[in-house]
């Protein structure tokens, strides 16, 4: 996790020249490549992470145009209201940015999870879809979830909460309060998005599911081949060694099955 990503530039509205060119706007994090890249890979960040993480993905996949999904209230759109819905959140980033194709969604954590629902609203609206959605570390949508509800609750004890849950925070981070007060705010959005989500049953979406996680993550095997629910056309699991992230000590077998997919 870290603090804040490279910088975007305004654009114009999903109907306009920029955003069917794919060229950045305030939701896409990334350093656009000097050539038409081949293919384009959108990142959407765990709770509490920043685009900038999965941006820096971008130079060991050559040929790659990578994006982080950057949402309001978070990092360099920390200044922005933060949408509390997942809905809400969804639509706003659909009326705002079109995907480039040839293109690939991928989600790690709560980023799963608006990656996917992202895939249903752009199959409801008609529109090109990813021509694969890889889902990390996040269990299949449909399911209960009983972790306790934090968004509501008082600083310090959400601060606490966070750093005995959430094995991504660094340690330097948890150790200085005036850091940790620093990224609650992105912390709180998120897991408003996570705790108001309730999942509607719909058709499966029509785009192959890739599935990840971490052979020691407390997200199960189990948990991540229920996703075969949700699409229509396949879905594959693959684990890593490692936890929750999985691929932070060693990115290479990660970015080597992003580069296979892609």
């Amino acid at each position: 996790m870290t603090a804040s990503g490279p910088s975007s530039t305004p654009t114009a509205p999903a109907d306009g020249p920029a955003a069917a060119a794919g060229r950045p706007g305030p939701w896409l994090v990334g350093r656009p490549l000097p050539v038409a890249p081949g293919r384009n890979l959108y990142c959407f960040p765990h709770s509490g992470g920043s685009a900038g993480e999965y941006v820096r993905w971008g130079r060991d996949l050559p040929g790659t145009q990578v994006y982080g999904i950057g949402l309001p209230g978070r990092a360099g759109r920390a200044a922005e209201p933060a949408l509390p819905r997942l809905d809400d959140l969804v639509n706003a980033l659909l009326d705002a940015t079109s995907f480039a194709a040839p293109y690939v969604l991928f989600g790690h954590s709560l980023g799963a999870l608006v990656a996917y629902e992202v895939t249903r609203e752009l199959a409801a609206r008609g529109r090109p879809l990813p021509e694969r959605l890889v889902v990390s570390a996040f269990a299949a949508p449909h399911l209960p979830r009983d972790a306790p509800r934090l968004h509501e609750r008082p600083d310090a004890e959400l601060a606490a909460a966070l750093i005995d849950r959430y094995g991504g925070i660094p340690r330097q981070v948890a150790r200085d309060p005036e850091l940790m007060a620093l990224f609650l705010p992105a912390f709180r959005a998120d897991l408003t998005l996570l705790e108001n989500y309730v999942h509607r049953p719909g058709a499966p979406v029509p785009v192959p599911i890739e599935v990840f996680g971490g052979d020691t993550d407390v997200v199960t095997a189990d948990q991540l081949r229920l996703w075969s629910r949700h699409s229509s056309v396949s879905t594959r699991l693959r684990l890593f060694r490692g936890g929750h992230f999985y691929f932070r000590d060693d990115s290479e077998p990660l970015l080597s099955a992003l580069d296979a997919l892609l």
